[in-house]
């Protein structure tokens, strides 16, 4: 027998949350035109005021466009797939950040604010992972990563002091190909990534730097970069608005990992 479990959210958070699923998934093309108000009306069986309420909450998420005299159109489209490893590499001697350069090949505009550059006592599971000590620090780095001008990604990178004390990495301007290129000049290229995604409610910070429509969460990694002989050398802390992106991962399995 199913378990009872009762949606407490209210009607028009309902509403939102099933036209939300179907332009992200495709079902709602952009362009497509939404049934009238007393169509959503019968549909859903609400009053006229709780259809505009949800109907508002897609607008403030840039997924719908209301035209005068017209109706309510799709304006976003599916979400993006992010794909993690592609921007893994350094980049090749001379090339832009690959954030810049991954952009350009989907026909799209790739930009980065520098926001701070700080030696910090870091949060406790970023000091963990780097193996400090209580009370250590490390050398703080925060971006915001735009795609079309659309801020993406707050990145919020943390490093040993030992590596980046005397590098680029401790002035306040951006690096050449990013700090993936600089670490392997410096005798520390990244060999592996281990991602933890988590679907979080977001902090005023996050809210402010993304650019959020109220009440959305967001999709928080935490990433821990590793060199030769395992040796951390990157955590990082990597902020995307939930509604406009996924992430991609592509793993290959063999039958040995499940011998056990």
């Amino acid at each position: 027998m199913a378990r009872s479990f009762e949606d407490k959210r209210s009607a028009h958070q309902k509403i939102a949350a099933t036209l939300r699923r179907q332009i992200t998934r495709g079902d709602l093309a952009p362009g497509t035109q939404l049934p009238s108000t007393p169509v959503l009306m019968e549909q859903y069986g609400v009053a006229g005021t709780t259809v505009q309420k949800a109907l508002l909450m897609l607008k403030d998420e840039d997924l719908l466009i209301g035209h005068a005299g017209k109706g309510v159109f799709v304006k976003g489209g599916t979400q993006q797939s992010i794909s993690p490893a592609v921007y893994m590499p350094p980049a090749a001697s001379g090339e832009p950040y690959r954030w810049i350069s991954e952009a350009e090949k989907r026909a799209q505009r790739g930009s980065v604010q520098l926001l701070d550059v700080a030696v910090v006592q870091p949060p406790h599971e970023v000091a963990l992972a780097l193996g400090l000590e209580d009370g250590g620090r490390a050398l703080l780095r925060k971006q915001v990563l735009f795609l079309d001008d659309e801020p993406t990604e707050l990145t919020r990178s943390y490093y040993p002091l030992e590596i980046a004390e005397g590098t680029a990495m401790m002035e306040r301007r951006k690096i050449r190909g990013g700090t993936p290129t600089l670490l392997k000049g410096l005798g520390y290229p990244p060999r592996s990534f281990v991602d933890e995604v988590s679907s979080e409610i977001p902090t005023e910070e996050e809210v402010v730097a993304l650019e959020l429509p109220k009440d959305m969460p967001v999709m928080l990694t935490f990433r821990v970069v590793r060199s030769d002989s395992e040796r951390t050398i990157e955590v990082s802390l990597l902020t995307k608005a939930a509604h406009r992106y996924r992430m991609r991962y592509a793993l290959t399995v063999t039958e040995h990992e499940f011998d056990a």
